[in-house]
């Protein structure tokens, strides 16, 4: 094998995901960056594969390991990326060091496999075609505010990752900016033994949320509907999710009316209805 960064797609629960082209990358790379090399050494173990040194690559030391992965790449070596689950770059570390390969030439081989976001967009049952990921949202502040509202205004389907203990304060959220009754879907333990699907509107997932729920998840919901449609409940959902996250009302209006595209006049109307919205629109 020639000198490359090979980013490898791993397990996100079901070890028969494991690729054998995956395999025969790990076996003959010369180093393995790995999130935790405890972990990464199991699935080594299962593959039947020893002998190949890891490295520990996680949000912490990604930049410092940087250094010496791109040096080892200059002499031709051939280093494997894997995350603890899924595949690399994608809200686990990765991105680092492939944009400084790529920046001094050097190859970047992707193996595909195991993807929690894309597992869960095709199984939530929601429209497919476009989608936007967004990671795990903020936990507190006007970044989350922000997030939310942008979330509500957003017409293709949306992804989002969230721990179990905060599933249901976040399908809460969800509802207030995106309206109670927009669907959506839960996916728990994908590719383990008790994966679960679960589909329904915001507010009736968060219910089921809220009786309790273990494992890892991944939140699909739906996109706004189009601004024809767009209901006054949905226009003030947004408008408060605006005016949450510091706009004025002047501002908040004009956001919303280019989001949704309606009249700015009905836009500005349910503005004030609004308390605290006072600033009429210039």
């Amino acid at each position: 094998m020639s000198g490359a960064l090979v980013l490898i797609a791993t397990p996100i629960g079901n070890l028969g995901d494991l690729s054998p082209r995956a395999v025969e990358e790990l076996a003959g790379a010369d180093l393995i960056c790995c999130e935790d090399t405890r972990r990464t050494g199991l699935l080594l173990k299962h593959a039947g594969i020893s002998g190949v040194r890891l490295k520990r690559v996680d949000e912490h030391t990604e930049r410092s390991a940087r250094r010496e992965v791109l040096q080892m790449l200059a002499a031709g070596a051939r280093i494997a990326v894997v995350t603890d689950a899924g595949t690399p770059g994608v809200s686990d570390p990765g991105e680092g060091l492939v944009a400084g390969a790529v920046a001094e030439g050097h190859e970047v081989v992707v193996v595909p496999g195991p993807s929690a976001v894309i597992a869960a967009l095709v199984g939530s049952g929601l429209p497919t075609r476009r989608f936007v990921f967004e990671g795990f949202l903020a936990r507190k502040g006007r970044e989350r505010v922000e997030q939310l509202a942008q979330i509500a205004g957003e017409h293709r389907t949306v992804v989002l990752y969230e721990s179990p203990r905060r599933t249901e304060a976040t399908l809460r959220a969800l509802g207030e900016v995106c309206g109670d009754e927009r669907r959506a879907a839960v996916g728990r333990e994908l590719t383990k033994l008790h994966e679960e699907f679960v589909r329904g509107t915001l507010d009736e997932l968060a219910d089921w949320a809220g009786r309790g729920i273990k494992g890892e998840v991944v939140i699909v919901v739906e996109g706004a509907t189009s601004s024809e449609e767009a209901s006054d409940d949905e226009i003030v959902a947004a408008l408060r999710g605006e005016l949450q996250a510091g706009s004025s009302t002047r501002d908040a209006v004009l956001t919303i009316t280019a989001r949704l595209g309606v009249r700015r006049g009905r836009v500005y109307d349910l503005a004030l209805g609004i308390p605290g919205s006072v600033t009429p629109p210039s």
